[in-house]
């Protein structure tokens, strides 16, 4: 599986963007993709995913704000980002693990994802 993130970009405090994967391969409705970020001098972290049979889960600190879905036909998922902080500000991957290595409680460990996209910048401006 290859995927293409893209939909970064520059926004003020407050926006709203939409962030896509488009995945290639075959099955890609059986896989579990993750969204993950990383600011400068951080470490990467987990933001949202949606689980092969549509369940999705969140970070504390993107819930409420952030909602992911996927499009299984044509092998894309979002990550749509509403009221943007300067703390959002990263490089967001998405990332794709086979159905079966991923359930709710591991939804956010990088390690049961097989497959990462390039990253995509977001600047959140305040």
């Amino acid at each position: 599986v290859q995927l293409q993130a893209s939909g970064g970009g520059l926004v003020q405090a407050g926006g709203s963007l939409r962030l896509s994967c488009a995945a290639s391969g075959r099955a890609f409705s059986i896989y579990a993709m993750g969204w993950f970020r990383q600011a400068l001098g951080k470490e990467r972290e987990f933001v949202a995913a949606i689980r092969w049979n549509g369940g999705t889960y969140y970070a504390d600190s993107v819930k409420g704000r952030f909602t992911t879905s996927r499009d299984n036909a044509k092998n894309t998922v979002y990550l749509q980002m509403n009221s943007l902080k300067a703390e959002d500000t990263a490089v967001y991957y998405c990332a794709a693990a086979p159905r079966g290595t991923v359930i709710a409680s591991t939804v956010s460990l990088q390690s049961r994802y097989d497959y990462w996209g390039q990253g995509t910048q977001v600047t959140v401006s305040s």
